[in-house]
């Protein structure tokens, strides 16, 4: 329970460092990968889902203090259901190969899905077509976010070792 809860602690200090644009810029996706690689699927979209839930709940928790339902409802709330399928994602990879055969395989196809999500819902909420919302929503961040990822796997590979239940 320790783990999921700083989990979503840095999940939420992470989401507060943001640069202000349509979708905003934050660290929020480095948690979400650090945290499925060192506490593991399962614990890690709790982890996650325990993030939402308490930015439902009114705590100021998402980008730029943001929380409750009329911000999920928002032009980036598809995201949080994103940060959700990454980790069933990653889930999924565990359970079918015994472990997650390669993180940044597996947390680059759970981006896909975070992207595929949050620009549908972007698009809904704002009337955006298909291409100006790939431009806003996926373009910008492809490259911060592969850097996200990489430095996550590379932080997890040293901290793996100090987690005192190695996944389980």
């Amino acid at each position: 329970m320790v783990h999921i809860a700083l989990m979503a602690s840095l999940m939420a200090v992470c989401a507060w460092i943001s640069v202000p644009s349509p979708i905003p810029f934050t660290m929020q996706t480095f948690a979400i990968y650090l945290s499925l690689m060192l506490i593991g699927g399962k614990k890690g979209t709790c982890a996650i889902t325990l993030y939402i839930l308490l930015g439902l709940a009114g705590v100021p928790v998402f980008s730029g203090g943001g929380s409750g339902i009329g911000y999920i409802l928002g032009p980036t709330g598809g995201y949080a259901l994103g940060f959700v399928l990454c980790g069933f994602t990653y889930i999924t990879a565990e359970k079918l190969l015994r472990k997650a055969s390669h993180p940044l395989i597996t947390l680059s196809i759970g981006t896909l899905l975070c992207y595929t999500t949050g620009t549908v819902w972007f698009m809904l909420s704002t009337d955006t077509k298909l291409l100006e919302a790939v431009i806003l929503c996926v373009v910008p961040y492809f490259a911060p976010d592969a850097l996200k990822l990489f430095a996550a796997f590379q932080i997890s590979k040293r901290l793996r070792k100090f987690t005192l239940s190695n996944k389980e």
